[in-house]
């Protein structure tokens, strides 16, 4: 009789639990750029444009690695509602949209319009930001196809299923 081994913990994994596990990295990332905002805060302001545009860049970060996340599932009662509903879920969309291109065209106009370096940074901080949020907009848009319940039909063999969302 021979023993069964068991296989190694990453090969019973799926990809999207290892995406989901990776997400979680939001947390330090945004938590660095707290610090940083708090930073001239604390100091009186100075250094602000430096410590302002990093922490620009970790929140980007940060929200980037929040889009890793599993978009079957949400993560409270009062986000659930929001997907489920097609009008609430289509102004959170919206509400992303312009927060993600905002930063975006604002941070390409400052990079080309300003003289200063300091500026020219923050700049591409905003770029970095409005990148990340690309991310979430992303995300978002897989959970509302996936929670809406206008677009979803009851089966008897399985419950709920997805009808041309």
């Amino acid at each position: 009789m021979t023993a069964v081994v068991p296989a190694p913990v990453m090969a019973r994994l799926n990809a999207r639990q290892v995406f989901q596990w990776l997400s979680y990295l939001q947390y330090p990332a945004m938590l660095v750029a707290l610090a940083y905002a708090l930073r001239p805060i604390l100091n009186g302001m100075d250094g602000a444009l430096e410590a302002y545009n990093s922490a620009l860049l970790y929140a980007g970060v940060g929200v980037g690695m929040s889009s890793l996340q599993d978009p079957t599932k949400t993560q409270n009662k009062a986000s659930r509602r929001i997907w489920e509903s097609p009008r609430k879920g289509r102004a959170l969309l919206w509400l992303l949209a312009v927060q993600a291109l905002l930063p975006i065209v604002l941070g390409l106009l400052g990079a080309a319009l300003v003289n200063t370096a300091a500026l020219g940074q923050l700049s591409l901080g905003l770029v970095a930001f409005g990148l990340g949020m690309i991310g979430m907009l992303k995300t978002a848009i897989e959970m509302r196809e996936h929670h809406r319940l206008d677009k979803q039909v009851i089966t008897p063999d399985n419950g709920v299923s997805e009808a041309g969302a």
